[in-house]
């Protein structure tokens, strides 16, 4: 796959730095998951893509990440019925994806193996793959995690309108504040009806419960997700959260 040559946006045009995700922007996302969320049917597995921006601007909380996404690898198994493939860009035009697995080790291995390299965002790509996957097989839900966006946002919004028509889902997850990357990941977000939320290293705890709740919600849809939020622990403080 050919890469896209982008002039690199700023880190941000505002000026001014975003605030933190707070508890009622965590009761949204999983609102808006409710909202959007199919039952799988019975005895077919939950499709789970899980999307990840390697270049050389996410490298110093880069190993945050990972363990945080490697949990909700893990959470994938206890939760059963899902798998899930891995597609991460770097470097000038590298963009590699795994099988889909039924074992989340193997990914969260895979993953820890990974580091970052310069390059500029090939957010298209991931789009464009998640696109042919699902029109091979049902994909439940597109999980993206980076932090700036470099590329043609119509473009990108083309391709998100088009994974809406066919049903699925992005979750955006974005590190830091770049404004350019806010605007482009609400926009794919909307289109495709799936929902957006920011972290930081401040914010991991909410990050954590996120992708545990995306993973409940690819493999069993709307009662998986609800029955996640009843949880013990961490799970019943995201129920509370959502009451308010």
């Amino acid at each position: 796959m050919a890469a896209d040559r982008k002039t690199p946006a700023p880190a941000s045009e505002t000026g001014v730095p975003a605030e933190r995700s707070s508890r009622s922007d965590v009761a949204d996302f999983i609102e808006k998951m409710k909202a959007v969320a199919p039952s799988a049917p019975d005895g077919d597995r939950g499709r789970l893509l899980f999307a990840m921006d390697a270049t050389m601007s996410r490298q110093p909380t880069w190993d945050m990440a990972l363990k945080l996404q490697a949990e909700m690898f893990l959470e994938v198994k206890a939760i059963g019925g899902l798998e899930v493939q891995l597609i991460y860009f770097r470097s000038y035009d590298e963009c590699r994806v795994s099988a889909w697995v039924r074992e989340p080790e193997t990914l969260a291995r895979l993953m820890t193996g990974i580091r970052c390299l310069g390059g500029f965002t090939q957010i298209r790509k991931v789009l464009l793959h998640a696109r042919r996957e699902t029109e091979k097989r049902k994909i439940n839900a597109l999980v993206y995690v980076g932090d700036c966006m470099e590329e043609d946002i119509d473009h990108l919004a083309a391709l998100a309108g088009e994974l809406g028509i066919l049903g699925v889902p992005a979750f955006l997850f974005q590190e830091g504040d770049d404004a350019k990357a806010e605007a482009a990941f609400r926009e794919i977000a909307r289109l495709t009806k799936g929902a957006y939320c920011r972290f930081d290293a401040g914010s991991a705890q909410q990050l954590r419960e996120l992708l545990r709740a995306v993973a409940a919600y690819a493999a069993g849809g709307r009662k998986a997700l609800e029955d996640f939020s009843r949880t013990g622990g961490r799970g019943r403080l995201l129920l509370e959260q959502l009451k308010r």
